[in-house]
C-alpha cells in the first residue's frame, strides 16, 4: 500500500532557515530572522514575508548563495529517519517555502524522493531580490499535497505530515499522522503528535 511523508525544509529536514544564513553576509541576518519568526507564528502572510526578505538579498552573487547552500547543516536524525521511512513503504517528500539552491542538493544527499520549492532570480549571475515558484503562499503546501495523494494515490490516513512553523498548517489539513516537530505553539495546536526534542529519529518512534 502507497504511504507518503512529507517533510518542511527549514527549521525541519534542516538546522536553520536557509534565508538567514543567506542574510549573513550582508549583514541583514537579524533583520531577515525577525521576519521569518513573525512569518513562522502565523503574524505575518507568508507570501508577504518571503517577497520581503528576498528582497533584502538583492546583489548577493548567485554562487555565493549555492556555496552556502551545499553547506547546510541538516537536523540531527535526518539521514537516518528519511531511510527508516523509505524501510518502512513511506515515499518521502519535502515542501519548502525556502529555495531550491537549498533543498535540491539536500534532499539529494538525504535520499528524499521529490523535493518543491521556489527559485531566487537572478541576472548575470546576481540575485534580483525576486523570487518565484510554487510554494509562496500560505496555503500552498496543502494545495499541493492532494495532488501528489492523487498522483500516487494515497489516502489521507497513510500521509504523514511534520513541520515546524504556521506556512505548515495547510497541509496538515490532509493528514491523519501530524507531526510538529520543535514547533511554533501556532502548528502544535494542529498537530497529532509533538516532538519538542531536536531529534528526526523521534519520528521513526510514532510510525
Amino acid at each position: 500500500m502507497a504511504k507518503l511523508a512529507v517533510f518542511d525544509f527549514d527549521s525541519t529536514l534542516m538546522d536553520g532557515e536557509t534565508i538567514d544564513f543567506l542574510a549573513a553576509p550582508l549583514g541583514l541576518e537579524e533583520q531577515v530572522a525577525a521576519i521569518t519568526e513573525r512569518a513562522m507564528t502565523g503574524e505575518l502572510d507568508f507570501f508577504k514575508s518571503l517577497i520581503s526578505r528576498v528582497a533584502l538579498l538583492e546583489g548577493l552573487e548567485k554562487s555565493r548563495v549555492d556555496s552556502i547552500c551545499a553547506d547546510l547543516p541538516m537536523m540531527p536524525g535526518a539521514f537516518e529517519t528519511v531511510a527508516g521511512l523509505k524501510e518502512r513503504g513511506y515515499t518521502v517528500v519535502c515542501f519548502s517555502g525556502g529555495f531550491r539552491n537549498a533543498t535540491q542538493p539536500a534532499c539529494e544527499r538525504l535520499g528524499v524522493d521529490a523535493e518543491f520549492s521556489n527559485f531566487l532570480h537572478d541576472e548575470n549571475g546576481i540575485l534580483t531580490g525576486r523570487v518565484g515558484g510554487e510554494m509562496m503562499y500560505s496555503d500552498a503546501k496543502g494545495d499541493m499535497i492532494v495532488r501528489i495523494q492523487k498522483l500516487l494515490g494515497v489516502d489521507r490516513k497513510d500521509t504523514l505530515v511534520v513541520g515546524d512553523g504556521a506556512n505548515d498548517i495547510s497541509m496538515f489539513a490532509h493528514a491523519d499522522t501530524r507531526i510538529a516537530f520543535c514547533a511554533k505553539p501556532v502548528l502544535k495546536e494542529a498537530a497529532t503528535h509533538c516532538v519538542d526534542k531536536k531529534d528526526l529519529r523521534e519520528i521513526l518512534k510514532i510510525v
